[in-house]
């Protein structure tokens, strides 16, 4: 399920990740899947399952309501120069999306 989320998420929505670095993205995954792996083991699978669905919660508060708040559409992170800016990342190396 980790491994899935994550590939649909990177497909969807990896423009919101442009310029984060590559180890920094791989140590996410990485730790997101052994703490799932091991709730399962130690809790159940059930137990799990339900943290990892509550992890949505965190992004579907600042999808839908801080980037908005702050002028910028959730699903497409648009004008790119203020969620540029929101992140802190160099405005040169925009990248233009697909």
């Amino acid at each position: 399920m980790v491994s899935a989320l994550y590939a649909v998420g990177n497909i969807l929505l990896g423009h919101f990740e442009e310029q984060t670095p590559k180890f920094k993205r791989i140590g996410k995954y990485l730790l997101t899947l052994l703490i799932i792996v091991g709730l399962s083991i130690y809790f159940g699978r059930i137990v799990a399952m339900v943290v990892l669905g509550l992890t949505i919660l965190p992004a579907v508060y600042l999808h839908a309501i801080v980037l908005p708040r702050k002028g910028i559409n959730g699903w497409t992170g648009e004008p790119k120069q203020k969620y540029y800016e929101l992140r802190g990342w160099d405005k040169d190396k925009m990248c233009s999306g697909s």
